[in-house]
């Protein structure tokens, strides 16, 4: 069994100075990873910050993972992007243009992703990490049902020349398949590319895509199976977060762990837990380190938050940043305890006779 490995997301600053001072904090938390957004924001104007906080970063002996932040819409910061190429906007099936998500079937879009990825290269990462991919759906006012999407004209022809048939206003089980082929395909296509520049990938899906506990819809989920085995991803994780869900933080987090974990080693794969650390309300912080120990207890030995300080620098901050983050290090503390003794008692028997 590997030893355990724990880090933090980091984002909302780009002074050097402070991300030096944070860079040693989560050093001496006894962390080893920080996971760094990338946006297109972030590429246009604070790329050689960037490099800099990478570098401190390395500097402190913590690994850097580098986020596709926002470059395709959600999840993360706006991408300017669909500025300069309007026709790569997706759509949903009636014809309602989503204003800030991309179509991952647009050649531009890909064009694009190929300069971020050389960008991150030239910046001086080495690892990408490819955050919770989807294809948006908005539910039919009144029903069950879901529009279609994506629905541009690049997806439709794509979908008719693959069914023989238009594609339908509705989401229907040829949809379905089109839109896990669609991100099955774009994620081999851009993986193999960042493989090509000697860059690693790590890919974190939503808890419904990996194992279907919160989906509303089985059209909504997805065949993992096709994910993992693409060959240039080394690592697959899942971030069960339980606040928004109502759900047990403890059993949310050890049942998805360990079906991430199970799925990770099928497929000769790394895995990555993330852990809840933001919009965590007043009097309920307990639960962040329920839910480290949940993690390590399903076997995960990749563990991560999002984000520091509890989100401090955003809008989805826990409301009380400081006792949040208490219990973020007391949860770290107490695993990489647990992971150490484990070690150490391994040791004793192999050696002390």
């Amino acid at each position: 069994m590997k030893p355990l490995k724990t880090g933090t997301a980091y984002h909302g600053n780009r002074m050097l100075s402070h991300a030096i001072e944070d860079m040693r904090s989560i050093a001496a938390a006894d962390m080893d990873i920080v996971v760094h957004m990338l946006s297109h924001n972030d590429w246009e104007r604070h790329d050689t910050v960037m490099a800099d906080i990478f570098k401190a970063t390395e500097s402190f002996g913590l690994e850097v993972w580098v986020d596709n932040w926002g470059i395709g819409g959600a999840p993360g910061d706006k991408c300017h992007f669909l500025a300069y190429h309007p026709e790569a906007h997706s759509y949903y099936g009636d014809g309602i243009m989503h204003p800030y998500q991309i179509c991952l079937n647009a050649p531009s879009y890909r064009q694009f992703v190929k300069d971020w990825l050389h960008k991150v290269v030239a910046l001086g990462g080495k690892t990408v990490f490819w955050d919770e991919p989807f294809i948006p759906s908005v539910k039919i006012e009144g029903t069950d049902n879901y529009y279609s999407a994506c629905t541009c004209p690049t997806c439709r022809k794509m979908f008719e020349d693959k069914f023989g048939k238009k594609m339908p206003a509705v989401m229907d089980a040829d949809v379905a398949k089109f839109r896990n082929d669609t991100l099955v395909e774009f994620h081999t296509f851009m993986t193999e590319y960042a493989n090509s520049l000697g860059l690693k990938n790590v890919i974190c899906l939503m808890p419904y895509q990996l194992t279907g506990m919160t989906s509303g819809n089985p059209l909504l989920s997805m065949d993992v199976s096709k994910i993992c085995e693409i060959p240039y991803i080394d690592n697959v994780g899942t971030d069960p977060y339980w606040i928004g869900a109502k759900l047990n933080p403890y059993e949310y987090t050890y049942n998805s762990t360990k079906a991430c974990v199970e799925t990770a080693n099928k497929y000769g794969k790394d895995h990555n837990i993330w852990i809840q650390t933001y919009n965590n309300p007043l009097g309920r912080e307990e639960e962040i380190i329920d839910a480290f120990h949940a993690a390590y207890d399903g076997g995960a030995r990749t563990i991560l938050t999002w984000s520091y300080r509890c989100g401090e620098s955003n809008s989805y901050r826990s409301e009380c940043t400081e006792r949040a983050w208490a219990r973020v290090l007391e949860g770290n503390r107490r695993i990489k305890s647990i992971d150490r003794d484990r070690i150490l008692e391994e040791n004793r028997k192999k050696y002390m006779k």
